[in-house]
């Protein structure tokens, strides 16, 4: 009987922990107390210093993307005379009709690709956007292709389990809450060059970096995936440069007096090395403007576009990824918006 008892029990406690390990298989939550390293570190933005970390992984390699630019010399430019499909530089700008979505798809699942998105959800917005983000995002953002979400908030503890599809996984990670949003969005720079050296990049050869206050509407798959990726605004891809919102300040290190574009802050992605480029680039632009008692008129969007006015990227997508559905009316050349802007939730932003 002793023995009998002692083997259900036995048994019991593994089926319990088989039942754990299934619940937590897709979504790994980092909490505050935890660790990006061995040492236990919290995962914080500096204010002017930043201490050297240890990557997690010691033993590890940082991982390399495959040569895909091949593939976009099979896109169909001339489809779309209505609106410019290639830049100055050669590169690509992403309308539909100028491309095929399961070419993009088939290589890259050949070639092992897969994208890492980070995410910030600080404060209200967290219950505002979070839930419609990844839901989604799960119906259109990368689809057939691994993907880590990095989901960033001050309150991991109220991030809800989502269902996940094969091969996508998600971590929350406690970044800390700032008094504007302004500061939000420009700190995040720092965690996100941070996150990509100690984790991402031995993991995944592509980022992703978003606004939660998104919706997607549509296919954002593989043929968005280059060597550095920007979008054009959607306030402003068909206007006058005269009327670009670079800053003017010449105390700014974002300070333009001229450009090619106005990308949007709002995303922004490439491989691992041009991403991490970036966030550097904006980080310290920022930190140095604050030094010198100066903030760019459009904070990191200003620094951005600063950065890609200096690197161009190498691939552009359309409007059809970023657009404003609420301020601007149909247009014929927006034949399909991908991902939009979502409502303002102000009865959850203003509480």
């Amino acid at each position: 009987m002793r023995k009998g008892a002692l083997l259900k029990l036995w048994a019991f406690l593994l089926l319990c922990g088989f039942m754990v390990y299934v619940h937590n298989y897709k979504m790994i939550k980092v909490r505050p107390e935890e660790e990006l390293t061995n040492q236990g570190e919290v995962l914080r933005e500096m204010d002017l210093e930043v201490e050297e970390e240890e990557p997690y992984d010691l033993q590890g390699e940082k991982v390399q993307a495959t040569d895909m630019s091949a593939l976009d010399k099979q896109l169909n430019f001339t489809a779309r005379l209505d609106v410019p499909t290639r830049t100055p530089w050669k590169a690509p700008i992403m309308w539909e009709g100028i491309f095929r979505g399961e070419l993009y798809d088939r290589a890259h699942l050949a070639a092992n690709s897969s994208v890492a998105l980070t995410v910030f959800a600080i404060g209200s917005y967290l219950e505002a956007y979070l839930k419609g983000f990844m839901i989604s995002a799960e119906k259109h953002f990368m689809t057939g292709i691994p993907l880590t979400y990095y989901i960033f908030t001050d309150t991991p503890e109220e991030v809800p389990d989502f269902k996940l599809g094969p091969e996508r996984t998600m971590k929350v990670m406690y970044a800390p809450r700032h008094s504007r949003w302004q500061d939000i969005s420009m700190m995040r720079m720092k965690t996100i060059s941070k996150v990509i050296d100690l984790q991402i990049s031995y993991k995944h050869p592509y980022v992703f970096c978003l606004d939660v206050d998104s919706i997607f509407e549509a296919r954002f798959g593989t043929e968005a995936l280059a060597e550095s990726v920007a979008v054009l605004h959607p306030h402003f891809f068909n206007q006058s440069k005269s009327i670009f919102s670079y800053d003017r300040n010449p105390r700014s290190k974002a300070y333009m007096k001229t450009g090619d574009y106005y990308y949007h802050a709002a995303l922004f992605g490439g491989k691992w090395q041009n991403v991490k480029a970036l966030v550097d680039f904006c980080y310290d632009g920022i930190m140095e403007d604050k030094k010198n008692n100066v903030e760019a008129l459009w904070h990191d969007e200003s620094h951005l576009n600063k950065y890609f006015w200096l690197n161009k990227p190498s691939k552009v997508l359309s409007p059809e990824y970023s657009w404003d559905m609420i301020t601007i009316k149909e247009r014929a050349d927006v034949k399909l918006p991908r991902m939009i802007w979502a409502k303002k939730r102000y009865d959850v932003l203003r509480t």
